[in-house]
């Protein structure tokens, strides 16, 4: 068993009993390997980063001013037009109602792939739970858009292909195509954020001092890029699913 971060252990202390009580009255599959600790390190830091992105928004929304905008409010809004330009290039017209939930997405990963960067805090992207979650919230969120631009039926055969003849055979590879977005999705997150941290740890084990800072400012390279490389995919997977199918 892992040992508990600082964090994590003071959640278990907190709400450890309760959280415990409600595993155990959901099925066997989601009963605790510890009762005593049903928290785990990367549900811990999901919380914490989570925490982080309200108390950012919070701040944010205090501070508002036309006149006088301070360097967070700078910041959120380069981050929300840089989203909200790349969503309106891929998707077009009437983008702006998927840019909240880009935007969460964006900093809720880059958070996630950053914290592990803090001594004492571990990225809860390394972990499968978290990518795979997002991943399976993104494969929903497009899905549940694309359903509701489209109806139905026409959605349905957006998976059929444009010739009629052919849907017998494209529908269940469109099926199986759209399955796979979500391994993709989780393994390419999960994947480049365990080797980071890896190698990142390795280094400042053996060298404390110089050579790790290379390997420190890849990992902040990785984090950032993964972070935009997801939140590009769900908005090319959304253009795709409320896309006007063409006649």
């Amino acid at each position: 068993m892992p040992e508990q971060l600082w964090f994590t252990s003071i959640l278990n202390r907190v709400l450890g009993g309760p959280v415990n009580a409600i595993l155990q009255a959901l099925p066997p599959a989601f009963h605790p390997a510890n009762p005593q600790a049903p928290i785990t390190n990367g549900t811990a830091m999901e919380i914490l980063v989570v925490g982080i992105i309200l108390l950012i928004f919070l701040l944010v929304r205090s501070r508002l001013s036309v006149d006088k905008p301070g360097g967070l409010q700078h910041l959120v809004e380069m981050l929300d037009e840089f989203v909200s330009n790349q969503s309106e290039e891929i998707i077009g017209h009437h983008s702006e109602r998927f840019t909240p939930y880009l935007l969460s997405l964006f900093l809720l990963i880059l958070l996630a792939n950053m914290i592990g960067l803090i001594p004492g805090f571990e990225s809860p992207t390394s972990d499968y739970a978290m990518p795979l979650g997002l991943a399976v919230l993104t494969f929903i969120y497009y899905n549940v858009h694309g359903i509701r631009a489209q109806g139905p039926i026409g959605y349905l055969k957006h998976f059929m292909g444009p010739v009629w003849w052919l849907a017998w055979l494209l529908f269940p590879i469109e099926i199986f195509s759209h399955s796979a977005r979500l391994l993709s999705l989780t393994v390419r997150l999960r994947a480049n954020i365990f080797a980071g941290d890896k190698v990142t740890g390795a280094f400042f084990n053996l060298i404390p001092l110089g050579v790790p800072v290379i390997f420190l400012m890849l990992h902040v390279a990785v984090a950032i890029l993964q972070a935009y490389v997801f939140t590009l995919l769900a908005t090319i997977y959304l253009q795709g699913a409320v896309a006007e199918p063409e006649h």
